[in-house]
C-alpha cells in the first residue's frame, strides 16, 4: 500500500488518539528503518524504548518463531517454561524475590500500586493506602496511573480519578516529608523522569527517600518501565543508585518489541498477591516470555558496557555540535534528553528531523533519544550527521 492509502484507512477507521508524523514505516534492520516509499531513516526512538535489540534481530526472530511454533497462549491456569525462566533471570540478576507478569507499563504500575495497598492493608488494616509520587512524573494512562502521574495536564476529562495520591518535588526530601501522613503506604519514583523531560534524580535524594521509607515502614516502589532492561547502562537503573526497592515495575524493552511487562517484588511483599487477588489473561504469554528470555540473555556485561559508552558518545557529540537551537544533554546510558533553547519548539524540531531521515522523540520541553541498545557506530554517526545538517 502507498502512504496515502494507509493514511486514508487510518483517517476513516482508527480513533484519532495520536498525532502521527507523515511517515508510514514498512521495515527495518538494526537501527535503520525504511518507509513504504523506500526512504531511509535512522531510528533514535526504538518504538519509544521498546525495540531494545533493534529491528529484525535474527536471534530475537528465532526465539519468537520457535515458541510460536510450539505454543502461543494457554493462560496462567497452567505452567509453561518461558515465563518461569524469564522470572528466574530477572530475580537472579536483581536480588528481587519473585515476579508477576503483565502486558504494559501502565498495567505493571497499576499492579505495583495494588501490591503496595494490599501489603499495607494486610499489615495495618484500612486507611493506609496513599502513595506519594513526584511532580513531573508519568506512570501510565489508566485512571489510577494517571492519578499517580504528577502532571496537571493529565488530570482532566476522566473524572473521577482514583484517590490516594499526593505529590512531592523531585530532589527535595523535605517536600516528601511535608506530604507524608498516617495514611501513606508507599513512595513511587521514576529514577529518570522520562516523559517529564529525561531528568535523573539525585543520588542523595533517592537514598534519603529510601531511608525515610524504612523509617516510616513505607514500601519503596521504583517505576522502571522506561529506565529498565539495560536502557540506562545497567539491567535496571536502581542498581546505579545503591538501593534495594520493595517492588520494581518494568515493560517496554523487556520483550524486544512484543507487549510484555510486570512487577518484581522484594522479600517484604513477595507473598502479598495470592490466587484470585490480581490477574491478567495475557500476562506471561509464552511468545512474549520467550522473547524476554532472549533479550535478557543478550544483555550481558559487555552489551551493558557498550550502552554506557554509546550514550556518552552521543551526548558528547550533540554538545560539540553547538547547534543554535539545542543546549545541554542529560540522562543515563542510551536514555538521553536534549535541551531545546528558547525560540524553538521540540515538536517543530522533531518534525524537521524526521522529515530528513532521523526519528526522534520529545519529552517535556526537550528532545529525547532512545535508540536501540545495539545501534552501531555507523548508525549513530549517520543520525548525528542528519542532526548537524538539519539544525545548523
Amino acid at each position: 500500500m502507498t502512504f496515502e492509502e494507509i493514511k486514508r484507512l487510518d483517517e476513516q477507521y482508527v480513533m484519532h488518539s495520536y498525532s502521527r508524523f507523515p511517515v508510514a514505516i514498512d521495515h527495518g534492520k538494526g537501527a535503520t528503518l525504511w518507509d513504504v516509499d523506500g526512504n531511509e531513516y535512522i531510528d533514535f526512538t526504538s518504538g519509544i524504548g521498546v525495540a531494545s535489540l533493534g529491528h529484525a534481530d535474527e536471534g530475537w526472530q528465532k526465539a519468537v518463531a520457535d515458541q510460536a511454533g510450539r505454543l502461543a497462549h494457554i493462560s496462567n491456569l497452567f505452567y509453561t517454561e518461558p515465563y518461569a525462566k524469564a522470572a528466574q533471570q530477572l530475580c537472579l540478576r536483581t536480588g528481587m524475590a519473585n515476579v508477576m507478569f503483565a502486558n504494559s507499563g501502565a498495567e505493571a504500575n497499576e499492579a505495583m500500586i495494588k501490591l503496595a495497598r494490599k501489603w499495607s492493608f494486610d499489615k495495618y488494616g484500612k486507611g493506609r493506602g496513599t502513595v506519594i509520587t513526584l511532580w513531573n512524573s508519568f506512570h501510565g494512562r489508566t485512571i489510577t496511573t494517571l492519578a499517580a502521574t504528577g502532571q496537571d495536564k493529565f488530570h482532566n476529562y476522566f473524572f473521577p480519578f482514583t484517590e490516594g495520591f499526593r505529590y512531592a518535588h523531585a530532589n527535595d526530601i523535605e517536600s516528601v516529608e511535608a506530604v507524608a501522613g498516617h495514611d501513606v503506604c508507599a513512595v513511587m519514583l521514576e529514577l529518570v523522569q522520562g516523559e517529564g523531560g529525561v531528568l535523573p534524580l539525585e543520588q542523595e535524594f533517592v537514598q534519603k527517600t529510601a531511608d525515610l521509607c524504612a523509617k516510616r515502614d513505607w514500601l519503596l516502589l521504583i517505576d522502571e518501565v522506561q529506565t529498565g532492561v539495560g536502557r540506562t547502562g545497567t539491567l535496571f537503573a536502581f542498581q546505579q543508585y545503591g538501593i534495594q526497592p520493595d517492588a520494581v515495575s518494568f515493560a517496554k524493552g523487556i520483550a524486544g518489541g512484543l507487549p510484555f511487562g510486570g512487577v518484581m517484588a522484594g522479600g517484604t511483599c513477595k507473598d502479598v498477591f495470592t490466587p484470585g487477588v490480581h490477574g491478567t489473561t495475557f500476562g506471561g504469554n509464552p511468545i512474549a516470555a520467550a522473547a524476554a528470555c532472549h533479550v535478557l540473555e543478550r544483555l550481558d556485561d559487555s552489551l551493558l558496557a557498550q550502552v554506557v559508552e554509546k550514550g556518552a558518545y552521543l551526548r558528547a557529540q550533540v554538545e560539540e555540535l553547538n547547534l543554535p537551537c539545542l543546549g545541554r544533554t542529560r540522562g543515563l546510558g542510551l536514555m538521553i534528553g536534549v535541551e531545546v533553547k528558547p525560540g524553538w519548539t521540540n515538536g517543530a524540531l522533531a518534525a524537521k528531523l524526521i522529515e530528513n531521515g532521523l526519528l526522534v522523540l520529545t519529552a517535556g520541553p526537550g528532545l529525547r533519544f532512545l535508540p536501540p541498545l545495539t545501534i552501531t557506530q555507523e548508525e549513530m554517526d549517520k543520525g548525528l550527521a542528519v542532526l548537524r545538517s538539519v539544525l545548523a
